[in-house]
């Protein structure tokens, strides 16, 4: 028999169940503010808009692309992560959060701060050679970078464009002196002239140049090739644990509903399989994941810590 006071525990617990899973159903009742941690135009922008207008055809309320961009991703992400869990923020960003992670004095901690949804798309760094670099592989560019100096150009200090250089020399045991540019603009032209014998770059920024025969793509950084350069090797083929991948992701605050996490994880890889989507992402080079919020939370701290290494191991420091 059940007492009085028992009883009322199961009530109340049963009230309180019902309220939570009542709440993430009826979300969103409002419109959800989508928050890229980067400026307008690139592949980030790009993808959320793509998915803010998938999730408004198929929930019904508006998804509300605001572009909050500054220090790499950093002031967007903060603002979600400091957001009411309650599903009406969302975060898309890059790999640049594990890097910020280990190189920045945060206000916030993105590991624990924020709730994964999903990994949304694999997107590769390509390492370019300029024309007048003789080297046609990776083994051959190492070969010339241990009997002659070379430099190598980047995004900027702290940037995965950098950081890959860094595995590189780690790697291979070369030197390559890292020449920081203000993005990565001004870091292809000094490719384009020869200022520089090589860097790692977006694919869909450079992959016309690379047609034209401006300079060469020797291999790409992450786990598996790129639909607009299929016949380029991965880094990880040749130096097995080579992987650079500026993934773009999406996250929550800490602490919304697992169920609203799983609704939108749900509509977002139904958004990633739609062709629509899929050929947008491959247009840019990116490849199409779609992970459950546990595949991006591991993989999330496995990169946190592989920069985490290079970041010690090279004494990299952010401008």
């Amino acid at each position: 028999m059940i007492t009085e006071k028992p009883a009322r525990l199961v009530v109340l617990a049963l009230a309180l169940a019902f309220a939570s899973n009542a709440g993430a159903q009826a979300w969103p009742t409002k419109p959800v503010r989508m928050i890229i941690a980067f400026a307008p135009g690139g592949g980030t922008d790009i993808a959320g808009r793509l998915l803010a207008k998938r999730y408004t055809e198929a929930l019904g309320q508006s998804f509300v692309v605001e572009n909050r961009a500054g220090a790499g991703g950093i002031i967007g992400a903060e603002f979600v992560a400091k957001s009411p869990p309650d599903g009406y923020n969302i975060l898309v960003t890059t790999a640049s959060l594990s890097v910020n992670v280990n190189l920045q004095k945060l206000a916030f901690d993105p590991v624990k701060d924020l709730a994964p949804v999903t990994w949304i798309a694999s997107v590769p760094l390509v390492l370019f050679v300029h024309s007048s670099v003789p080297a046609k592989s990776v083994k051959e560019l190492v070969a010339l970078a241990k009997k002659r100096p070379m430099n190598a150009g980047s995004n900027g200090a702290g940037t995965t464009s950098h950081l890959a250089i860094e595995m590189l020399n780690q790697a291979t045991g070369i030197n390559a002196v890292h020449v920081p540019y203000k993005g990565g603009g001004p870091a292809q032209i000094a490719l384009l002239t020869g200022e520089i014998d090589f860097r790692f770059g977006s694919i869909f920024a450079s992959v016309h140049h690379v047609r034209a025969g401006r300079y060469r793509a020797l291999a790409v950084t992450t786990a598996k090739p790129s639909s607009l350069l299929p016949d380029v090797p991965t880094m990880n083929s040749i130096y097995p644990g080579f992987e650079c991948d500026q993934w773009y992701a999406m996250f929550l605050p800490a602490g919304t509903p697992k169920d609203i996490v799983s609704r939108l994880n749900a509509e977002t890889v139904k958004a990633i399989n739609s062709d629509e989507m899929r050929e947008q992402l491959k247009r840019d080079g990116a490849y199409p994941v779609g992970s459950t919020p546990e595949e991006l939370a591991a993989m999330f701290k496995r990169e946190v810590a592989r920069y985490a290494k290079v970041i010690a191991a090279a004494k990299v420091k952010a401008d």
